[in-house]
């Protein structure tokens, strides 16, 4: 993948945003947006996107949000609000959309979200259905659990006391910009009533999700509230996988992708070059 960029409005100034096409060729196949996790990036996908949707035989848009990857970075004194994975999916992705020329109207767009990516998957799908083709939500975040409380504690004492800023400097320019906005709004104290539980009956399109039954960052109440809330959720459960599911799994996430993706697409699609 090839990273461009492309500048959207943003929340409070313009915005710089690293994204990366794959196969824009493939004009009349699905759309697959991969939406990252709360310390990921283009990069960090480590090449599953491309990957997968040459098996799959789609498309795919892969981007850095602002102030991860080489995206804009956070102001190191600008704090996230509660409301950052809202803002993300009512306003930034949109904007994105827009920027490139992406008409989500004429042909909707499948969102594949792992973690934080995946909450702002649902949002946007029950915000705007008739954009969603579907959604694959990949360990995704409806409320805040203690144990996603505990692991993010645990990753604020890594990046003080250990070498993880400098690991983080592969993926992202400013390291201190992705992790301290993530880990600060998470540890805030009005983000412990954050939750999209109420939004979930307002996303219409098919949904699989995925987690793995040791992730450290959520129970499966995550995935069964899903299910419980949105009318058409498949769930899959991986034995013995933590979070990070498309760097542990990304063979069976590709295979379940595909399989969600052709059940849910007509044999002839139509559609406009994005």
């Amino acid at each position: 993948m090839t990273p461009g960029f492309v500048v959207i409005p943003g929340d409070k100034r313009p915005v710089t945003i690293e994204y990366a096409w794959i196969a824009r060729e493939r004009s009349t196949t699905p759309l697959l947006v991969f939406l990252h996790e709360g310390l990921g990036s283009l990069a960090r996908w480590h090449g599953w996107p491309q990957a997968a949707c040459d098996a799959i035989g789609c498309r795919g848009l892969v981007f850095s949000r602002e102030g991860y990857g080489r995206s804009t970075p956070r102001p190191h004194d600008e704090a996230w609000t509660a409301s950052y994975l809202h803002r993300q999916a009512l306003q930034a992705l949109p904007q994105l959309f827009a920027a490139l020329e992406i008409d989500s109207t004429r042909n909707p767009v499948w969102l594949v979200g792992h973690s934080d990516g995946g909450s702002i998957a649902l949002i946007f799908a029950a915000s705007f259905p008739a954009h969603t083709a579907g959604v694959i939500a990949l360990a995704p975040h409806i409320m805040v659990e203690d144990a996603s409380i505990a692991s993010i504690e645990r990753a604020r004492d890594a990046f003080r006391d250990t070498d993880l800023a400098v690991r983080l400097r592969k993926y992202h320019a400013d390291p201190v910009s992705a992790f301290g906005g993530w880990c600060g709004v998470w540890l805030s104290p009005e983000f412990r009533r954050w939750s999209i539980e109420d939004m979930l009956r307002g996303v219409r399109c098919p949904v699989l999700a995925v987690q793995g039954d040791c992730d450290e960052y959520g129970t499966l109440a995550q995935i069964d509230g899903l299910a419980r809330r949105a009318p058409n959720v498949q769930k899959r459960v991986l034995a013995g996988h933590e979070h990070a599911l498309p760097r542990d799994a990304p063979e069976v996430l590709t295979r379940l992708i595909g399989e969600f993706v052709a059940q849910h697409t007509p044999t002839q699609r139509g559609g406009e070059s994005q």
